[in-house]
């Protein structure tokens, strides 16, 4: 009887041999055993296939784009602002007033928004320990109100004690509160007054835009 023997060497294929070797037609019969395929490599194989199977994301198209929103809803998005127009103390080259426009949340106090815009407010006491940084005792930060006077808060003790001999439209930055968090409106501010040579309308110099209805 013939046995079924398996070759021993480090080949990566072993070949089934049976015992009589005289006869030719068995060899050439012979079938390698690493290409049978079996249930279990054609498993393995059609798993590994499906795990390797992708499925690619398609991005979704948004109903409304930003830039297809309507100016209606932009505005409508926008909180409530305060337009703000300060008038420099020193005139332009052409002897036109130097006009800079600003806009801020209302709630704020006068002197952060002059400073957190940018807008001189000290003049010559700018540097530290010339000013009181918004106590309310150094009376450095004095401004003048054109307009807009009933978006702003009643003068304070400190005010009254300060400007006593100033005009009544002069007012401390430090002490003065520009509306509510939903107000709007426009306000007109004189920066150092103190130091300004000039006289000027404001409906003169202001744009369009910045105009508000009396």
């Amino acid at each position: 009887m013939g046995s079924l023997q398996f070759n021993s060497s480090s080949s990566c294929c072993c070949y089934g041999t049976f015992a009589p070797s005289s006869s030719s037609s068995l060899q050439q019969n012979l079938i390698p055993f690493s290409f049978i395929p079996t249930k279990r490599s054609l498993l393995s194989f059609s798993s590994s296939r499906t795990a390797t199977t992708r499925i690619r994301a398609v991005s979704t198209v948004p109903e409304s784009s930003p830039e297809q929103a309507t100016p209606a809803a932009a505005e409508a998005t926008e909180p409530p602002l305060v337009n703000l127009a300060f008038v420099h103390s020193v005139l332009m080259p052409d002897g036109t007033p130097d006009v800079h426009m600003r806009r801020a949340i209302g709630g704020q106090k006068l002197r952060d928004i002059m400073l957190d815009s940018n807008i001189e407010l000290y003049g010559p006491y700018a540097r530290p320990l010339l000013n009181c940084a918004g106590g309310g005792t150094c009376a450095t930060c004095m401004v003048e109100v054109v307009q807009g006077k009933e978006l702003l808060s009643p003068r304070t003790d400190k005010e009254n004690e300060k400007l006593k001999k100033k005009p009544k439209n002069w007012r401390l930055a430090c002490q003065t509160t520009v509306g509510e968090p939903d107000s709007t409106g426009l306000v007109v501010i004189q920066q150092l007054p103190e130091w300004k040579g000039h006289e000027w309308g404001y409906e003169k110099v202001l744009p369009p835009e910045f105009m508000v209805d009396e």
